[in-house]
C-alpha cells in the first residue's frame, strides 16, 4: 500500500512540471517570432538555464545576486550594515547542503534579502532559464517586477517569452540571428568573460544544429 501511494504522489507531480517544460513546438513559435533558428534559441536556453527554468521539485530557477542587491540598497539609502542583521542568511554564501540543492539555497538568500527590501531583493535576483535580472523586468515588457516574477514562475514557456520580449527591446535579435556569439555575449553579459562564453554559445549553437 504505500509502495502504490508513493508511485500514485510522484504520478500527480509528474504532470504539473512536465506542463512547466518547453516542448519543440514552443520553440519553434517564439523562433519564428523573432526570426531565428530553432538552434539559436535553443543554444540561449541550454547556456543560460543549464536547460531547466524550474528544478526537480518545480521551483523557478533563482540566482539571487548579493553584489547587485548592495548597490541597490546603497542607492536606496538602506544601510548594509543595518541590512546585514536583518538578514544574515542572505549575505552568507550559498549553502546548498544545508538547504538541499543549489536553486533551495538561493531561494532561501532571496527570501531573507526580501526582508530588507522586497522589490530592491526581486530586482537583484537573476530567473528562469534565461536569467534575466529582475531589474530587467520593463526591458520584459512587464509594469512591475512582481509581474515579471509571477510569469517567471509560471511555466517556462512564459519565461521564453519574456526572453523574447528583452531580445526584441535590447536591440539583440539580430546578434543572435546572424550567429554572431561574440556581439551577443559582450551585450547580454556586459563584456564579461566574452571570449569563453562566446565559445560555450557556438558549441551549443553547433550541437542543436546537427
Amino acid at each position: 500500500m504505500l509502495v502504490t501511494a508513493i508511485v500514485c504522489m510522484l504520478s500527480a507531480m509528474l504532470p504539473i512540471y512536465a506542463q512547466r517544460a518547453l516542448t519543440e513546438q514552443d520553440y519553434r513559435e517564439v523562433a519564428a517570432e523573432l526570426g531565428i533558428d530553432v538552434a539559436a534559441i535553443k543554444a540561449l536556453a541550454s547556456i543560460e538555464g543549464g536547460g531547466h527554468g524550474f528544478d526537480a521539485q518545480g521551483r523557478v530557477t533563482v540566482n539571487f545576486d548579493l553584489s547587485v542587491f548592495k548597490r541597490f540598497i546603497r542607492k536606496a539609502g538602506i544601510s548594509e550594515a543595518s541590512a546585514r542583521k536583518t538578514a544574515p542568511i542572505a549575505f552568507a554564501a550559498v549553502n546548498s547542503k544545508r538547504y538541499g540543492g543549489y536553486v533551495a539555497a538561493q531561494q532561501a538568500r532571496l527570501d531573507d534579502a526580501c526582508k530588507v527590501d522586497r522589490r530592491i531583493a526581486l530586482e537583484a535576483t537573476f530567473w528562469g532559464l534565461f536569467q534575466i535580472g529582475g531589474f530587467c523586468y520593463k526591458m520584459c515588457g512587464c509594469k512591475d517586477v512582481e509581474e515579471y516574477v509571477r510569469l517567471n514562475k509560471e511555466s517556462e514557456r512564459a519565461q521564453l517569452e519574456l526572453f523574447a520580449r528583452f531580445l526584441t527591446n535590447a536591440g539583440y535579435v539580430k546578434y543572435v540571428k546572424s550567429h554572431n556569439w561574440r556581439a551577443f555575449a559582450r551585450a547580454y553579459n556586459g563584456g564579461r568573460q566574452v571570449s569563453s562564453y562566446a565559445a560555450k554559445l557556438q558549441r551549443a549553437y553547433n550541437k542543436f544544429k546537427k
